[in-house]
């Protein structure tokens, strides 16, 4: 009964991250479904928005390396809690709608709260609660659930927002749904936290050694040694680098669909809605395959899958016809999101010990988030050389080629690990 009862506070506590990342991120984009409407109430310009977000992306990828020292020299409890109160105190002052000034100051509270305090904690509170069984479900779980959440408070909130703002074109209308939104997210944020303080636990573990060993030993600043002679963090970090290059094309899909294959704008929607909903399906999948036939395997064999069809994609006539695209587009979807959903797994395999996981975690997403800043810009030369429809194949297949390499990686990282089942 003991130890029944000990697994369902773990799946509890799990799921409240889960819940965590999907309540933490949304507020930080409000810009993808109320662009114009925020503009308007805030009285901002677009570059003045665009200057925001690319300040906050700044901070992103300043924050990696720092958020996982952060994560192993604190509770990661306590770090997860100030995330989730600081989204939620920013997000309160965000709805008075105060002056740009302030806004750049909420941005700043928020890339704070989402990085520094937030992103290594929350993942290595995961790899902790995960046996050595679970890891695949479990980042998988994380990365899909996560995409649930997101997607059913993004529904609520736009049928709050049309609810209030209905046919009314006033300024005041557009404030008050605006705000409700704000709100929203807000209070689902505050009330996440509480959930955590009341039920996580500060050293929760599956593995009742790597319990002992995060309450005896604590991180010092001499382990960062150890880290780095660890070749398996080195190649991992490169892998998801070259595996989160091949996901970041997803979000070019509608407009190669709009652009060269000529589906309309109100199908287009409809699709990139349908592959939102791919997100749970390929992580959660991807993660139950990786826990029954090998986590490296798994990432190896989706990610050439996703690498291959983006190639395939970019050569095949466009007279093949808009069903035969879009399908080929829900299957890629599949598997870039199970990629996505299970590469943050193999850290299993790599060996760290549990007082530098947070370190660990910090700099691999320092390193395998960096296509964030440099996909966009081969996207931009591609487009710049070859046109729209040159430049989507170009494109695809120069992103293919990075998928590639992170196969080659994937073969190496096992040799390395000797995780070879």
């Amino acid at each position: 009964m003991g130890m029944k009862k000990e697994k369902m506070d773990r799946y509890l506590q799990f799921m409240l991250m889960v819940l965590a990342a999907g309540a933490v991120y949304p507020m930080l984009y409000l810009r993808t479904n109320y662009q114009e409407t925020m503009l308007e109430v805030f009285n901002m310009t677009l570059p003045q928005l665009n200057t925001v977000m690319s300040a906050l992306g700044i901070a992103f990828t300043i924050g990696y390396l720092p958020s996982g020292i952060i994560a192993d020299k604190f509770s990661a409890k306590k770090l997860v809690l100030v995330s989730l109160f600081g989204i939620a105190a920013g997000g309160f002052w965000f709805a008075q709608i105060p002056s740009y000034t302030s806004v750049i100051i909420i941005y700043a509270i928020w890339g704070f709260s989402a990085v520094l305090t937030f992103w290594s904690a929350h993942m290595k509170v995961v790899k902790m609660l995960a046996s050595k069984g679970e890891e695949g479900r479990f980042f998988g779980i994380l990365d899909g659930g996560r995409g649930v959440v997101e997607a059913i408070l993004a529904s609520v909130a736009v049928f709050i927002f049309a609810r209030i703002l209905g046919s009314a074109t006033a300024i005041a209308d557009k404030r008050s749904a605006m705000v409700a939104v704000i709100y929203l997210y807000s209070i689902v944020a505050l009330v996440i936290g509480i959930l955590v303080a009341v039920f996580v636990k500060e050293n929760t573990s599956a593995d009742n050694e790597v319990k002992e060993a995060a309450e005896n030993e604590k991180f010092r600043f001499s382990d960062l040694g150890t880290l780095f002679k660890n070749k398996s963090i080195f190649i991992m970090a490169g892998i998801i680098f070259m595996s989160y290059a091949v996901t970041y094309t997803v979000y070019y899909f509608s407009g190669f669909l709009q652009t060269n294959v000529g589906v309309g704008p109100v199908a287009v929607s409809t699709i990139a809605t349908v592959l939102l909903w791919m997100r749970p399906i390929g992580g959660i999948i991807g993660g139950f395959i990786a826990d029954k036939f090998g986590k490296a395997k798994t990432v190896l064999l989706t990610l050439l899958c996703a690498s291959a069809l983006l190639v395939v994609i970019s050569v095949i006539p466009y007279t093949s016809g808009q069903t035969v695209f879009c399908a080929l587009i829900f299957i890629l979807g599949f598997f870039i999101y199970a990629v996505r959903g299970t590469y943050w797994s193999l850290l299993g395999d790599c060996g760290v010990e549990t007082k530098i996981t947070g370190t660990a975690i910090g700099f691999s997403s320092l390193i395998g988030y960096l296509p964030e800043i440099f996909v966009p810009m081969i996207s931009s030369f591609m487009f710049t050389a070859y046109g729209d429809k040159g430049g989507y194949s170009g494109f695809f297949i120069s992103i293919a080629i990075a998928g590639a390499v992170g196969a080659v990686l994937l073969v190496l990282f096992m040799k390395v690990t000797g995780k070879k089942k």
